[in-house]
């Protein structure tokens, strides 16, 4: 068993920024940057001090060289990058049109490597003991991964209440990796299960449990026995929800430049905030805040806050009220 803290698996791929504002077709020049939701929070969270690592492949290619050594110059293991010899590592450009919802156009064809994770890929050792292990929806939307994820998250069973060791679902809901959103929610049900932690937005949640209303969309997910909701309402905040309460987290303003990343930001946080036993409204809190410097920048992995950024931003502005709804857990 290694040393490592968080254990992510899926979306790799590099991430190309246009250098100039406006429609795609007119861009003349790109930046490139490492990209992709379990790679950025593997990232965020080792920003933050934590022993990290990406369970993911690549293809044989100068865009995979890039990806192992980008993760290793960011303190991210990349001992578990696999390669799928004969596909390309993928590519995603990003329209700076309109900022605060950037259009992605993803280069996956006809299957990305991550999606070809197999039962010989996966540190069985590693999934067992690691404290964070984190998976998405995406990585479930097509098979071979989507058997090799179930399988992991059933051989780690779901962590007991009150351990130090927790499974994240980030609902991650991408239509274009998906045929429908009833198949992608059959397959939520399944990992939902065996999670501790979920977090996605109001669409993400209706596509998980058939409700974009977040007070009863955390009720849903708690009774599925998760320990911990967090739901993103953009400008009115995250809901945190647990057995015994419930918050709001109101967002920082900022003056935007990139949307993209926020998520993925707040799930670095949410790793820190978990392996260091806080109580949920401050994870929820520091979230927020790692989005929030995440978006007044460009790019992703790259753009990913220290500690002592978010304890500026955070002790700046008080941001949490307890609330209750009707039919609300206790």
């Amino acid at each position: 068993m290694t040393d490592l803290e968080l254990l992510t698996v899926g979306r790799v791929g590099v991430d190309l920024y246009p250098q100039q504002s406006g429609a795609l077709k007119d861009v003349t020049s790109f930046g490139k940057s490492l990209g992709g939701t379990a790679t950025n929070v593997a990232v965020g969270a080792a920003r933050l001090g934590h022993r990290t690592a990406v369970l993911t492949k690549v293809g044989p290619d100068g865009f995979g060289t890039y990806v192992r050594e980008a993760l290793t110059g960011f303190g991210v293991d990349a001992s578990y990058v696999g390669t799928a010899e004969h596909l390309l590592t993928p590519v995603v450009f990003c329209e700076l049109n309109p900022p605060e919802d950037p259009p992605l156009l993803f280069y996956r064809q006809p299957v990305a490597p991550d999606l070809t994770l197999e039962h010989s890929d996966v540190p069985w050792d590693v999934v067992a003991e690691v404290p964070v292990l984190w998976v998405t929806g995406t990585g479930v939307s097509v098979e071979p991964a989507r058997s090799t994820q179930l399988e992991m998250l059933a051989r780690r069973g779901r962590p007991k209440p009150g351990s130090r060791r927790h499974t994240v679902l980030d609902l991650d809901w991408r239509p274009m990796f998906w045929p429908s959103p009833e198949e992608a929610r059959a397959e939520y049900n399944q990992m939902l299960d065996h999670v501790t932690v979920v977090v996605g937005n109001r669409a993400e949640v209706e596509v998980a449990v058939g409700t974009s209303d977040p007070h009863p969309a955390a009720d849903r997910l708690l009774d599925r026995g998760v320990a911990l909701a967090l739901v993103k309402m953009g400008g009115e905040g995250v809901l945190v929800a647990t057995p015994q309460s419930r918050s709001v987290v109101a967002p920082h303003l900022v003056d935007l430049v990139c949307g993209l990343g926020a998520g993925d930001a707040f799930g670095g946080a949410l790793v820190h905030g978990l392996l260091s036993g806080w109580d949920p409204v401050r994870i929820a809190e520091y979230g927020n805040a790692a989005g929030a410097i995440v978006v007044s920048r460009l790019a992703c992995a790259d753009a990913m806050p220290t500690i002592e950024e978010l304890d500026a931003l955070v002790t700046r502005q008080p941001i949490s009220q307890p609330t209750r709804q009707p039919g609300a857990h206790a």
